[in-house]
């Protein structure tokens, strides 16, 4: 949401720009440029009280941009060579991550191959950049949503009953909530995919399930699991909203495509971090291996030390599980014994049960 009143004001495009001036605006503190090419507002610059302004990613004429900090202007220079916009103001959208036919030469992959090559000051800088502006965007993302995460294994497959129920959860949650989760594939895009077609009739859902079984998983090709992904997303075109925060960290697992937006990260430990953070309706955990079990037990450790008007349901589904194979309920049980989140915290059988949870906290 861009700011258009008051002291703050981000500008996007020189149209931007211009209206402004032509509306008389001539002091810009407070105002943050992104990305526009300034090379022939020479005139308008020097018209202007530019102390307090940002200018990020800009394009000056020669002399212009030393003359812009000296009137007190702050100007941060593009940055090398990046594959990603390190100030972007929104979060990504599928068809940003995936704009090549070829996974190999997408967005996607060329901003992972880069995390894992370029290690220089400048490169740091970059990631850090990208990260805080996600941050922002995200920031004004949630605003005013009620999100409830879905936490679980990335290896299930399209075609497992396991995959089928995170569908079903992510449905059910929708129809009330928005749905978050970690962006990649496995439960993760199941939630994404349910929580798209939220509300709909189930037969839809049975549809889009049939149509990304007769492509599994990503391996050994991601351009067909992308283009059967794309053949769902065609045939529903109209979508409930969800969010996901996947992570370059794990860029050999391509972030699924079901989500309407995506904060994509390069910092794992601070996406883990976010996403907890933002999941105020509670989370629901599927069953899942280590990364889900340090789920659990991160957002149990946000909600042991939350007074009664923090604490954010946790539901854990599949008693076999969590009980016998992954053992974390009694764990979690003896954490909560005593404390705000003794009552908010359920271990189920069933999706259904969960749903019913958490519409009922």
């Amino acid at each position: 949401m861009n700011r258009t009143r008051g002291r703050g004001v981000r500008i996007e495009t020189l149209e931007d720009f211009d209206r402004r001036i032509a509306r008389g605006a001539h002091r810009l503190s407070g105002w943050r440029l992104y990305g526009v090419d300034l090379s022939d507002r020479s005139t308008e610059l020097a018209s202007c009280r530019l102390s307090g302004a940002t200018f990020l990613g800009c394009t000056f004429a020669d002399g212009d941009l030393a003359r812009v900090e000296a009137a007190g202007g702050l100007v941060l220079p593009t940055i090398g060579d990046v594959p990603v916009d390190v100030y972007r103001s929104r979060l990504y959208a599928a068809d940003e991550l995936y704009d090549t036919a070829s996974y190999a030469a997408s967005l996607d992959a060329r901003a992972y191959a880069w995390s894992q090559h370029g290690d220089g000051e400048d490169d740091t800088l970059a990631r850090a950049l990208h990260d805080h502006a996600i941050d922002r965007a995200l920031e004004t993302w949630t605003h005013a949503r009620r999100l409830v995460g879905v936490m679980g294994g990335h290896a299930l497959t399209r075609d497992q009953p396991g995959y089928t129920d995170a569908a079903r959860l992510g449905a059910g949650l929708g129809v009330h909530h928005v749905v978050a989760s970690g962006g990649g594939p496995g439960a993760m895009e199941a939630a994404n995919l349910g929580a798209r077609l939220a509300g709909r009739d189930a037969g839809d859902l049975d549809a889009a399930l049939a149509l990304l079984a007769a492509v599994p998983s990503y391996h050994p090709s991601v351009e067909a699991w992308v283009d059967s992904a794309r053949a769902v997303l065609e045939l529903f075109p109209d979508a409930r909203e969800s969010l996901s925060i996947p992570t370059w960290h794990y860029g050999h697992e391509p972030a699924n495509l079901f989500a309407s937006a995506i904060a994509k990260y390069f910092r794992n430990s601070t996406r883990e971090a976010i996403l907890l953070e933002v999941c105020g309706a509670g989370i629901v955990f599927l069953p899942g291996a280590a990364g889900t079990v340090q789920e659990v037990f991160q957002d149990a450790c946000e909600n042991f030390y939350a007074d009664e008007s923090s604490v954010a349901p946790m539901v854990l589904v599949g008693r076999e599980h969590w009980t016998i194979t992954v053992p974390a309920w009694p764990l979690l049980q003896a954490l909560a014994r005593g404390r705000a989140m003794e009552p908010r915290v359920h271990l189920v059988d069933t999706v259904e049960e969960a749903v019913a949870l958490v519409d009922g906290a």
